[in-house]
């Protein structure tokens, strides 16, 4: 999902639910603390320099149960983190405290925001040598364990 999206899934709530990747829901109460601009600069293992940005945002929890952001709120929030993040229509990369930080992807069912796992991946394929049904062997594995997925 990048920000456009969001914007205009938010429009159209009246309220925000996150789910994580488990099916569980974030508490009702919980904080966005921080929208901002990450940018990745790095070397790959083949030697090639890349670049990637996202808008990041940084969802938490604290002790407040009544607190609720309402929509029109988170709308709000994204309207002035455009001076941080641009005009730039960037993909949204969420962190959520977990045992240790989480990194996710944000999709919308059209009910809930859910989380959505990210994977690390080889960028440079043809320069490791590594084969291709290795490549995919960790997705393989991840959907035939899903839920539903009859490996356990």
């Amino acid at each position: 999902m990048n920000i456009s999206e969001l914007k205009q899934t938010l429009t159209g709530l009246a309220t925000i639910n996150f789910r994580l990747p488990d099916g569980t829901y974030l508490p009702a109460h919980f904080h966005v603390t921080e929208v901002g601009l990450v940018t990745k600069h790095f070397i790959d293992c083949g030697g090639v320099e890349r670049r990637e940005t996202v808008a990041n945002f940084q969802l938490w929890e604290a002790g407040d149960y009544d607190h609720r952001l309402a929509p029109q709120k988170f709308l709000h929030i994204l309207n002035l983190s455009g001076r941080i993040l641009g005009r730039e229509d960037l993909d949204i990369e969420v962190e959520y405290q977990q045992e240790t930080i989480g990194k996710f992807s944000l999709a919308f069912d059209g009910a809930d925001f859910v989380l959505t796992t990210k994977q690390t991946a080889c960028l440079a394929q043809d320069a490791c040598g590594i084969p291709s049904q290795l490549l995919a062997l960790p997705q393989l594995q991840a959907a035939a364990c899903a839920p539903g997925g009859g490996c356990c």
